[in-house]
């Protein structure tokens, strides 16, 4: 948080000192505010004029950037909200088949976006700013542009292409001082054949194919040589991490016509070093101190960053300069960690990651930016807060590389980050690329290694996705990794498939994405089961909540669903929910209404979510890692999100969260093992372990207590449940799992509703998306729980994590309460999110009693309303009393 103000600061200061003759150093002019925006269809004038004072622009869009030519439109409200119902198909250029990948699509021949479209910004620099040099800087345009500035045009579309490319134009002899700036970008969106930004079948594609200026755009000023994307290297002598040598890069530029000697000065976690530079007229070169050069970069008991799970994620500082004459010719700071991130394959060849030398297990989930790639700050920084509460301790990027700010909190928050392409369009058609589709891959990859390779939270780059590049294009990217010194492990792709070039990935790609039982997770050995590094995997759909729902479908009651609720699923193979639906309807039949099918909904997510990320657990490390498919969503969706787009956390949310405590006791469905997972590196030797089997009256039909030693990061069988258990009458067992502490506190508390003959499953039917079920287990029983009455009130408490409030829940029947849960609204029933629950979705024995207790948003109204609901609990309504 002292980061990001300190940051704004310095974006004020450099504003008011920009202008500052003694200020040579790299300076920096935000160019966000004040753009107008107009359809080139719609301008009769070239950039030459365009870009000169005296434009008449009065009918011009105006915007902020940056922003794509949808989002501003959204923006002006000239469009209607895209988000609901099916208004992104009612706009112009909307009529794409549903469904399909409109990466490989060309645009449609009414679709506005065929056309150019222009981005004008106006910008007075002071007559005090005569001198130094400076560039223009482009943190991403999507996908062609021709740049003018003060009628000239500085650069064309055949040198402005590519989605991922950073760009620093050098417009020292164009700038003009003094007077009134006129800055013209003509952008063109990506062709089906171009490396553009693809949403695959997560979402659909925006009309305009996400066109425009898409990073920031800035005026920087410095001296003759500038210093750009610095960066530290870690490695650790030995495992008891005591000494860390660090290498550190920077690239340096020569701008100008002449030879210049200089400097390059710094200071890194406390200690200075200094190297002599010579650069010819405008050399590029890397400037690199080496610990083997420069002993003080050998760290003597370093403050070592960990991911938040292992320890803290701690930072240090990193300033250099370049100094000619004594003068600031630029100068860079970052923060960056002392860290070392490995990788390697076990002996049965699955991809085990290391932090620092310590095995992880990768526990993980898919992000995805917003549609139009709008950013948000303050949302940003509440995923992040969803992220760490649902104790995942990675994050996978496929394309969609994100901000600054995105990493910076990465960084922060101790969050692993694994980052690479995109799969499914012109990325991976290789065979169709043309000499500028290579081009612009290796100047992508240019860019983005250079911007991120700073980062402490970055684990690995993933080369390719769905495949990986043929031996022609990963010999060019392992090129350029090395070449831009990328400091960490890199895979050929997501999948299995083993290249001539690096060999075997470790990793696979198998599966499933849409719903299967349970118990798949622990009796699959061949696909997605929880055995080595599957990188993107899941139970498949994921319904919001009621309340969730009616922001984006009309009719949100309206039983069966809408067109409009339909619209809001997958592409390709996943524009339907009939695998889930089906499975619903065997499993527990047929939902009556809407509200039916959405509680039913939320208890299969949290079952089957809580199985895999169990089963992964339990299985550590012959499985090492699991990337559920997916974290979030670009909009609104039915599929593929542990939080909905409005941060609404439902049944999978809490499933994962209960499977990934730190200390966790388990049931297994293969073999009825009971298991404690210790993900925490401390061992915790004295431990309890208890069960309790009950069958569907609630007899208890057996019982077990056992002491555990748990050590560190294991994996420890802790009894198991006689295969005898399951052989009686009833259909459904409950089995209930303590874990306590010598001084009987609870430590983890688990609840299972387990069939006694499982799904049996149609193995050679089995493609990409899942497993079918030969035979459904049978749960519909849990249908005909007898109604419980439940004991409840709340109150709101003033803590130093901001206001709670604690629901008070107790079970005076002599029956079980299903799947209790508790959701904060305003007192018109509207969301309030995002809410951090310490737990949600609940069981209570009979005479069992809990307290849930939720952190509200600092928005959240005066005087929420807790709403409880269960399987066979009558829905209410609490108004919490206001704690003294």
């Amino acid at each position: 948080m002292a980061f990001q103000v300190l940051k704004r600061l310095l974006v004020v200061l450099n504003v008011l000192l920009f202008a500052s003759p003694l200020l040579a150093a790299g300076t920096t002019m935000p160019l966000h505010e004040g753009w107008r925006l107009k359809s080139g269809c719609e301008v009769s004038v070239d950039g030459a004029a365009i870009s000169k004072p005296g434009l008449d622009v009065q009918s011009w869009l105006g915007i902020t950037v940056p922003s794509t030519v949808l989002a501003a439109q959204s923006a002006a409200k000239v469009v209607p909200d895209l988000y609901v119902g099916t208004h992104l198909r009612d706009i112009p250029g909307g009529g794409y088949p549903i469904g399909a990948n409109f990466s490989n699509l060309a645009m449609p021949t009414d679709s506005p976006y065929r056309c150019a479209w222009w981005y004008r910004k106006e910008f007075s620099l002071p007559e005090a700013g005569r001198g130094g040099h400076y560039t223009l800087h482009f943190g991403g345009i999507n996908y062609r542009a021709n740049i003018w500035l003060n009628g000239k045009r500085i650069a064309d579309s055949t040198t402005i292409a590519g989605a991922y490319r950073v760009y620093d134009l050098d417009v020292t002899g164009q700038v003009l001082a003094g007077q009134q700036n006129v800055l013209a970008v003509e952008t063109f969106a990506p062709t089906e054949k171009d490396l553009g930004i693809n949403w695959v079948d997560w979402s659909p594609a925006p009309p305009d194919k996400d066109m425009g200026l898409i990073g920031d755009v800035s005026l920087v000023r410095t001296g003759a040589v500038t210093l750009q994307s610095p960066e530290v290297s870690t490695h650790f002598s030995d495992g008891s991490l005591a000494d860390a040598e660090l290498t550190v890069y920077a690239e340096l530029h020569n701008a100008t016509d002449e030879t210049i000697t200089g400097d390059v000065k710094g200071k890194i976690a406390g200690v200075d070093i200094e190297q002599k530079v010579s650069l010819n007229p405008h050399e590029d070169r890397t400037v690199a101190f080496l610990p083997s050069d420069y002993p003080q970069l050998k760290i003597r008991n370093p403050k070592v960053w960990w991911p938040y799970a292992m320890g803290d994620p701690h930072l240090e500082s990193l300033d250099l300069h370049f100094i000619r004459n004594g003068q600031i010719s630029d100068e860079k700071a970052i923060r960056f960690g002392i860290r070392e991130m490995t990788s390697e394959l076990t002996e049965k060849g699955s991809r085990l990651f290391r932090v620092n030398g310590k095995p992880i297990l990768i526990r993980g989930g898919g992000w995805s930016q917003d549609m139009l790639l709008r950013t948000d700050e303050k949302r940003l920084k509440e995923q992040f807060k969803l992220v760490r509460d649902l104790r995942l301790n990675t994050i996978r990027l496929e394309g969609k590389l994100e901000t600054e700010d995105f990493f910076n909190l990465a960084d922060e928050q101790g969050i692993l980050v694994m980052l690479g392409w995109c799969c499914c369009d012109q990325w991976e058609q290789w065979d169709q690329w043309s000499p500028e589709n290579r081009t612009v891959a290796a100047a992508s990859l240019r860019s983005q290694m250079l911007r991120l390779r700073h980062h402490a939270s970055l684990l690995v780059w993933l080369n390719g996705s769905d495949n990986p590049p043929p031996s022609d294009v990963e010999e060019l990217y392992l090129k350029v990794e090395a070449e831009t010194h990328w400091p960490n492990p890199t895979l050929s792709s997501a999948s299995a498939t083993p290249t001539s070039v690096s060999g075997k990935s470790g990793v696979k790609m198998t599966g499933p994405y849409d719903y299967v039982a349970p118990s798949y997770w622990y009796v699959d050995q061949s696909h997605g089961g929880a055995y080595g590094f599957n990188t993107e995997t899941g139970p498949g759909p994921a319904i919001p909540s009621i309340v969730s729902l009616k922001k984006f479908v009309p009719g949100t009651l309206a039983w069966p669903p809408s067109e409009e609720w339909n619209f809001h699923n997958g592409g390709g193979e996943f524009h339907s929910l009939k695998v889930f639906d089906d499975a619903m309807s065997h499993v527990y039949t047929s939902p009556t209404d809407a509200k039916d099918y959405v509680q039913v909904a939320q208890t299969m997510q949290y079952d089957s979510e809580r199985a895999m990320f169990e089963a992964y657990s339990r299985n550590k490390y012959t499985s090492t890692g699991v990337v559920q498919w997916m974290l979030n969503n670009a909009w609104p969706s039915n599929i593929w999100h542990l939080y909905d787009y409005y941060l609404d956390a439902g049944g999978g949310y809490f499933g994962v969260k209960k499977a990934c405590e730190p200390v966790h006791i388990q049931y297994s469905y293969d073999d009825h093992s009971i298991v404690v997972v210790n993900s925490t590196y401390q061992a915790l030797p004295k431990l309890r372990s208890t069960v309790h089997v009950y069958d569907m009256q609630l007899k208890e039909i057996f019982s077990d207590t056992k002491e555990v030693e748990s050590s560190a990061d294991s994996s420890t069988r802790a009894g198991v449940i006689p295969d005898n258990v399951f052989a009686g009458d009833s259909r459904i067992l409950f089995v209930e799992l303590m874990l306590v502490d010598l001084r009987g506190q609870t430590v983890s508390r688990n609840f299972y509703w387990v069939p006694t003959t499982l799904t049996t499953f149609d193995w050679e039917k089995t493609d990409f998306t899942h497993t079918p079920a030969l035979k459904h287990e049978e749960l519909s029983a849990l249908r005909a729980l007898k109604p419980v009455k439940i004991a409840s009130h709340a109150e709101t408490v003033n803590t130093s994590k901001g206001r709670e409030v604690r629901v008070h829940l107790q079970n005076p029947s002599d029956g079980l309460a299903f799947q209790l849960s508790a959701a904060i609204r305003s007192s018109k029933g509207e969301l309030v999110a995002p809410v951090l629950w310490s737990d949600n979705w609940i069981e209570l024995m009979p005479g069992e009693s809990a307290t849930l207790i939720a952190i509200l948003p600092e928005d959240a109204p005066e005087k929420p309303v807790v709403d409880i609901a269960g399987w066979n609990v009558k829905q209410e309504e609490l108004s919490p009393t206001v704690a003294p």
